[in-house]
């Protein structure tokens, strides 16, 4: 399984990046796909989820209402659209997959949950 992260940038703060994962080497019917970053001396934290085969999707808090994750299937992408970005923002994300059931009414925020992650891509929002 390989996952290919891309789209991070400079930004300044109000503006807008979309991120995508590209993933090969399965079927991810049975996969939940997230997103997480780690920003300058933070731990790493989760962003955002979506259920590859319904399109369920759970947020953090601090990106609701401003970021959005969505798949397309037909090429096997993840994305993330992120809107009114801040300087808080800054970070590496990294695209990760992870075994989940099929029709789960929720989806896991646990990177232990997650066995596949991409290289990451640097997202940096000036104030």
């Amino acid at each position: 399984v390989q996952l290919q992260a891309s789209g991070g940038g400079l930004v300044q703060a109000g503006g807008s990046l979309r991120l995508s994962c590209a993933a090969s080497g399965r079927n991810f019917d049975s996969y939940t796909m997230g997103w997480f970053r780690q920003g300058p001396g933070k731990e790493r934290e989760f962003v955002a989820a979506i259920s590859w085969s319904g399109g369920n999707t759970y947020y953090t808090d601090s990106v609701k209402g401003r970021f959005t994750i969505s798949r397309d299937v037909s090429k096997n992408t993840v994305y993330l659209q992120m809107n009114a970005l801040k300087p808080e923002d800054t970070a590496v994300y990294y695209c990760a997959a992870g075994p989940w059931p099929i029709g789960a009414t929720w989806l896991s925020d646990e990177e232990r949950t997650y066995d596949y992650w991409g290289q990451g891509t640097q997202v940096t929002v000036s104030s």
